[in-house]
């Protein structure tokens, strides 16, 4: 898979998803294509945390350029090769914009980026000291007896010096490469299956969803509850049906879910569903569909790899739970401020309410005109359908169309009109 142009978080995501889909099908190994002048020292350390969880051999192969964070990353690697003509190294951190930083916060920032890729290189095999070659201007770096790299200057080698056997062991790189089917063969790896994976155009795409997750599980969640509190299917079903739809390609895009977790989404849906349709009070359907749905989606934002089991720790759980609880809090406050105000205004009944019919003796109510028999202040009546919050009363002779404050009410219940006027009949129960 190509690590080329800047190290970012669309990168990050797209090797993750490429780790976890190779870890799926059993890969054999992974081979990064590094060209690459740097990028972002945060995104770089996910890259290298990425690789190390991920539990397969991950090779680097320097095509044409590994400059600062593409050193980083290639360390994290079991093994690296270099293309015939190329160079890696020189690490040194930056301000965002290229600019050098203060003294003080490079020599923290120095101090604790090489103590922590000195531990990754380590674990791979890897010279730890070239990483303080790589970063640290202000520190001599030998191989053996020989000076590596002196003080005041950064580390860079090319790919004959990379190779360069001191001391029965090459200074970084295991050989030069042409391709990475000649990396392939040296490695004794099967080079009849190569799969080269280049990112999508929603790698993008899934980095901000997976930011906005939050939004996307309120706007889902409201909207259903729109949806479920009005008769028909409407404006606020698709709304919601688009949020959990976004909200599940982004983190699949992300490398963070599976269709598998999505079919347990569906499934609570579908027993909430017949809850509501085959055997409305039960609750115990619509409580299993819920605790189904909420599992999905948390499980949809926790990061794991198909090599390693699922563990329960707060590195892998603290984004999930804030970012389900921070939809849920959301979702509750929108739907409590929705019960009160949204029943009063004319676009909830242009969105969610049906044209009434006349059935009958009975006497049609439409909201969007004036009506002779609108039942009085306090008159009570029994609802003729369901009431969720929207449905049909009646009121003597009239049959009306009238809208709750948020609870769902039977057909057959007895009602009282509590606001009368405008464009709603609102009721409460008798």
């Amino acid at each position: 898979l190509p690590i080329h142009g800047q190290i970012s978080e669309a990168q990050f995501i797209f090797l993750r998803r490429v780790l976890k889909q190779a870890g799926a099908a059993e890969a054999a190994a992974v081979i990064l294509d590094i060209d690459t002048p740097g990028g972002a020292l945060s995104a770089t350390e996910k890259i290298d945390q990425a690789i190390l969880k991920s539990g397969l051999p991950v090779y680097s192969y320097i095509n044409t350029n590994a400059a600062s964070a593409g050193a980083l990353i290639a360390l994290s690697t079991k093994a690296i090769y270099m293309a015939p003509v190329s160079a890696i190294g020189a690490a040194a951190p930056v301000m965002g914009s290229g600019q050098e930083m203060e003294a003080t916060m490079t020599a923290k920032v120095v101090s604790y980026y090489s103590g922590y890729f000195r531990s990754v290189a380590a674990q791979n095999d890897h010279n730890p000291e070239l990483v303080d070659a790589f970063m640290n201007l202000d520190k001599e770096v030998k191989v053996g007896d020989r000076v590596l790299n002196p003080k005041g200057a950064l580390l860079i080698l090319s790919a004959q010096e990379a190779v360069e056997v001191v001391n029965d062991k090459p200074i970084l790189a295991r050989g030069i490469a042409k391709t990475v089917e000649d990396l392939s063969e040296q490695a004794g790896l099967n080079t009849k299956d190569i799969v080269r994976i280049e990112p999508s155009g929603f790698e993008s795409m899934a980095q901000w969803i997976t930011i906005l997750a939050p939004m996307f599980l309120m706007g889902g969640m409201i909207g259903a509850y729109i949806e479920f509190k009005s008769p028909g299917f409407g404006v606020a079903g698709l709304l919601s049906a688009l949020c959990f739809l976004l909200f599940f390609a982004g983190h699949y895009i992300a490398g963070l879910t599976g269709f598998e977790v999505v079919a347990i989404f569906f499934l609570g849906l579908l027993l909430i569903v017949i809850e509501l349709i085959l055997f409305p009070g039960i609750l115990i359907l619509a409580a299993i569909g819920t605790a189904l749905m909420l599992g999905a989606l948390f499980f949809a934002m926790v990061d794991f790899y198909p090599s390693q089991p699922m563990t329960f720790s707060f590195d892998a759980f603290a984004v999930p739970v804030a970012n389900l609880s921070i939809g849920l809090a959301l979702a509750v406050l929108a739907a409590a401020l929705i019960a009160r105000f949204l029943p009063e205004l004319p676009v909830f009944n242009r969105l969610i309410l049906a044209k009434s019919a006349a059935s009958g003796p009975s006497v049609p109510v439409s909201f969007s005109s004036s009506v002779s028999k609108v039942p009085a202040l306090g008159e009570t009546g029994v609802a003729v359908s369901m009431l969720r919050p929207a449905g049909k009363a009646q009121f003597g002779e009239s049959l009306v169309d009238v809208v709750t404050e948020g609870e769902f009410l039977e057909a057959g219940t007895p009602i009282r009109v509590v606001r009368a006027g405008g464009d709603a009949v609102v009721v409460g129960r008798g």
